[in-house]
């Protein structure tokens, strides 16, 4: 392996173990492509085996060294740090998800690189409220539950918001006291070691943070490897399932965040246009390729012929551009394998009977290159068509009717997934009750955003555990309960 302790430059795939910058090694490569302008890039050269083992043994060696033992204070500082280096290179960070995911230059500016933010600073808060001991009763003070550091952590991260998920496991595992290993996507190495050098930046002691560049099977290395504690996922369902059978080998702990057909549920007596509006632009941003995405819309009948004219309208005003341009348009579907399963989900739809009321196959209008999908919306979508069922993670929303309460509540759980759902009503007796029975880890009313530092994750075959606040950091500690001795300070 070849070693640089200079700052990589980011046309170069390297990895950064134990301090040190590596040059990869292996023998596979990646394709990458403009997502734009479908134009081929500087293939990804995976790192081999010895990467991946080099890694978690640098990672053990900051484990054994006592990084676990260091004060919360202390690991709270080197998150200010990291966040400070982040906020230094912002402009950076957005033009690179820009390039490599395809994500418009001002929605990379304000949601990926901000949404990252937003989670450091909702850990740091968390971390700076929460105690690594707690009381179990105030008439027994000695009684007490400690959160200690799982160990070594492994963090492999998707593609979609690249920024986002590594700061959401990073900050998590950073102020938990875990040494980690970060394996990102492949599709968008640059942006994962520029993160890299954020954490550089913040005099972390070498081996805290490692990278290693990588595909699948690299993922699939470091989850299966002995020294790892505790592994972090987020991507489909059917590689999470894979991830959770390799960590239930050595009984490791696992948090998965996967896949998601997340409904989004409008009463007639809604605010109709704003829920539409609403409802349209969640289904469809990032180029609909977010987890958690309202991507189907079931209506009470009384208000769906409205609803569905409204929904096309809107999707039709949805405009579409180069991820270089400004404005507030979408962008492309990350590469080719991903642009053709939105289109043949598309097709589909139409054989299986859909109503197509906007958007449609093949590229918009005016478009003659890059994986860009028209927004898209079909009317009268039944249970066993396969739009409504599979995640299609392009800008495609579904449309179903439901004539009562119960119906609604059926349809929305008629799913494999349970990520997110989303309620439309004006009546919030209705909108309390309908979100109790609605199997979904997450459920947000009349388009209300989650606060800073709510639990994200899902049921069912959208994974386990939770990120985010309290919950991310919890997620990489072991609670161990103490009796008899007295809790001393200093």
């Amino acid at each position: 392996m070849a070693s640089t302790t200079k700052e990589p430059n980011l046309n170069l795939p390297a990895h950064l173990i134990g301090g040190s910058w590596i040059r990869s090694d292996g023998a596979r490569e990646v394709a990458l492509a403009n997502p734009g302008t479908g134009e081929a890039r500087r293939p990804l050269l995976v790192g081999g085996e010895k990467i991946v083992r080099g890694a978690v043994a640098a990672a053990v060696t900051a484990r054994r060294a006592g990084w676990g033992d260091a004060p919360p204070a202390a690991r709270i500082q080197y998150l200010d740090r990291l966040i400070e280096a982040i906020e230094a290179r912002r402009e950076r960070l957005a033009a690179l998800i820009s390039e490599e995911v395809g994500a418009p230059i001002d929605f990379a500016r304000t949601h990926q690189v901000q949404t990252a933010l937003g989670h450091l600073a909702a850990i740091r808060a968390a971390a700076l409220s929460h105690s690594a001991d707690t009381p179990v009763s105030p008439d027994r003070p000695s009684d007490r539950v400690r959160y200690e550091p799982v160990g070594v952590a492994g963090l492999i991260t998707p593609w979609n918001w690249p920024l986002n998920q590594i700061a959401l496991k990073v900050g998590a595992a950073l102020v938990a006291g875990c040494p980690m290993v970060l394996k990102p996507s492949e599709l968008a190495p640059q942006t994962a070691m520029l993160f890299g050098i954020c954490m550089e930046a913040s005099g972390l002691p070498a081996g805290v943070f490692n990278l290693t560049l990588g595909d699948g099977q690299t993922g699939a290395e470091l989850a299966a490897h002995p020294d790892i504690d505790v592994v972090s996922f987020t991507g489909s369902t059917r590689a999470g399932r894979s991830v959770a059978r390799s960590a239930a080998e050595r009984m490791a702990r696992v948090t998965l965040e996967l896949g998601g057909k997340s409904p989004n549920l409008l009463f007639a007596d809604c605010d109709l246009e704003t829920a539409i509006r609403q409802g349209v632009a969640h289904c469809f941003r990032n180029a609909g390729q977010s987890c958690n995405a309202a991507s189907r819309m079931l209506v009470e009948r009384s208000v769906y012929d409205d609803a569905v004219a409204l929904a096309a309208a809107a999707a039709e005003a949805t405009t579409v551009g180069l991820p270089d341009a400004p404005g507030p348009h979408l962008g492309p579907q990350i590469s080719a394998r991903q642009y053709d399963r939105v289109q043949e989900l598309i097709e589909t739809g139409q054989w299986d009977g859909a109503r197509l009321v906007a958007g449609g196959p093949g590229r918009p209008e005016g478009v003659a290159r890059g994986f860009f999908s028209r927004p898209t919306v079909f009317a009268d979508v039944t249970p066993e068509m396969r739009l409504f069922r599979e995640e299609i993670f392009g800008p495609v929303l579904s449309v179903t009717p439901f004539d009562t309460e119960d119906e609604a509540v059926r349809l929305a759980n008629d799913t494999e997934y349970g990520l997110a759902a989303f309620v439309q009503t004006n009546d919030p007796v209705l909108a309390d009750r309908v979100s109790k029975r609605l199997r979904a880890g997450m459920v947000q009313v009349n388009g209300k955003s989650r606060a800073p530092g709510a639990p994200f994750g899902g049921v069912k075959a959208s994974g386990m555990g939770r990120e985010a606040g309290i919950w991310g950091i919890r997620a990489f500690q072991e609670i161990k309960s103490i009796t008899g001795a007295e809790l001393h300070l200093g």
